[in-house]
């Protein structure tokens, strides 16, 4: 039956699309859609069938501010500060990024690239980026916090221009539909056993399959990834 139930369920994710790049999405401690804009609030429904794993990384969101009087020499300390962490980060093994949601490498190809905000006042810039530490088995929250401050704390000043982190540590995850296989095989190996239990006159019915995965914070270095998918037992056709 197992097999049948998988068959089936592979028909249905023919013809779903793979993403052409590798994507990098952030995890926060709400929930989010592999493709929307909206946030959805980590108390919405979410499937039971779901691959539990270590999220590819801790992500700390941080700025670099500077409030010299003249506007030029502001922004020219900024960029020379957000310079020195870039080459410094290698070292202190993490990495820096930008975006809210799709993270991209901030390099020292394209970091004159990223906007400066206002930093509250007239006199006052900040640029916002995001300091990555790798999560490797056996590494928790607390030592990848530890290896991130401790590369704040090594980033020169330059300047009136300060490195400061910007609130809770979170997560993301690289390329979610790479795990897509997995995640079927979770919902083929619960679908089956459930269409077992009534006999061998019942199959299933799935819907959700061809969806791109979600993902949502499980604890303080793990994620949940699945399909927005559900199933139904139903007797076979006779």
């Amino acid at each position: 039956m197992r097999k049948r139930i998988k068959a089936a369920i592979a028909v249905a994710l023919l013809g779903v699309a793979t993403p052409a790049l590798a994507q990098e999405v952030v995890v926060t401690a709400a929930r989010r859609g592999a493709y929307l804009n909206a946030e959805v609030n980590q108390s919405s429904s979410r499937p039971i069938i779901n691959l539990r794993r270590t999220a590819d990384f801790a992500v700390q969101p941080a700025q670099i501010i500077g409030d010299t009087r003249e506007e030029l020499k502001r922004h020219e300390e900024i960029y020379a500060m957000l310079r020195g962490a870039i080459e410094l980060a290698d070292k202190h093994g993490v990495e820096l990024a930008i975006g809210d949601y799709i993270v991209e490498p901030l390099t020292l190809a394209n970091y004159k690239n990223l906007a400066l905000g206002g930093g509250g006042r007239s006199d006052t810039n900040v640029a916002r980026f995001l300091i990555k530490a790798k999560l490797v088995a056996g590494m928790d929250a607390k030592t990848a916090l530890e290896r991130i401050t401790k590369f704040t704390k090594a980033v020169p000043a330059v300047g009136r221009a300060e490195i400061e982190s910007l609130g809770a540590l979170t997560l993301s995850v690289v390329n979610p539909d790479q795990y897509r296989a997995q995640i079927t095989d979770l919902i083929v190996a619960d679908a089956a056993a459930t269409a077992a239990k009534f006999g061998p006159d019942y199959g299933v019915q799935a819907t959700g399959l061809d969806r791109p995965v979600e993902w949502a914070r499980a604890s303080l270095t793990e994620v949940f990834l699945y399909l927005p998918a559900a199933y139904t037992v139903v007797p076979k056709p006779r």
